[in-house]
């Protein structure tokens, strides 16, 4: 086991919990197109796989259908505008940044679906953008998790090897986009997706909340550490 260089987040559920500002944003984009707006409850159950995914879904739209691009400039546009009016870090994830930003020999980077646009407003919002050495999102690579192309594009950007990063996210997007780049995944509860949901992706490590993220990291780097030891 070589111990990890890069720790990956995922935002949305990981980081932080958007469901308040997601859902405004949608039901807004819903309203001006026209339509009824939807319990928050069932909004996010279509929350992980990207913007356009969420709108189609929230419009009854089929994914490809032109008139998905009217709902989805709308949710863009208000969410740009109104980052943060709800959103709140998820239990652990701001004491876990700073604790892991003293680590020198640790970069920490965001890997999320969620838009380029609202990724920087969120992040700039935050005051958090400075801790990552570099942030993926939604439309900056071709395919979007669970493809591994997100995380192998961020692997080439820092000039690291895929088995040397840790993926930690709360959907089994982010399980399967670790697995299939080749790096371990961490998953934490009490975000969008159900702990069955998780179990069923298989992670290496199954965590409650971000807290405990940083136990299981030391002794990673401690096992690599006792194994490089041993003649």
């Amino acid at each position: 086991m070589l111990t990890p260089t890069v720790v990956v987040f995922d935002l949305d559920g990981t980081l932080i919990d958007s469901r308040g500002d997601i859902v405004a944003a949608v039901n807004h984009a819903l309203v001006a197109t026209g339509r009824a707006p939807l319990p928050g409850q069932v909004i996010v159950r279509y929350v992980g796989d990207g913007a356009r995914a969420l709108c189609a879904r929230a419009a009854r739209l089929p994914e490809t259908s032109e008139s998905v691009e009217d709902v989805l400039r709308h949710f863009l546009d208000y969410y740009a505008r109104h980052p943060l009016d709800f959103t709140r870090w998820m239990p652990g994830a701001q004491e876990m940044l700073e604790r892991l930003s003293d680590l020198g020999d640790l970069a920490l980077c965001v890997c999320t679906n969620k838009p380029r646009s609202t990724t920087d407003a969120v992040l700039a919002a935050l005051g958090v953008g400075a801790r990552f050495r570099a942030v993926v999102a939604g439309g900056d690579v071709a395919a979007k998790k669970p493809d591994p192309a997100p995380l192998l594009h961020l692997a080439a950007r820092l000039g690291v090897q895929p088995h040397k990063m840790v993926m930690v996210g709360d959907g089994p997007q982010d399980i399967e986009c670790a697995r299939r780049a080749g790096a371990r995944s961490i998953a934490v509860l009490g975000g969008f997706a159900s702990q069955d949901e998780l179990l069923d992706a298989r992670p290496d490590v199954l965590l409650r909340t971000l807290g405990e993220l940083w136990d299981v990291l030391r002794r990673w780097r401690d096992a690599t550490v006792r194994l490089s030891t041993v003649r």
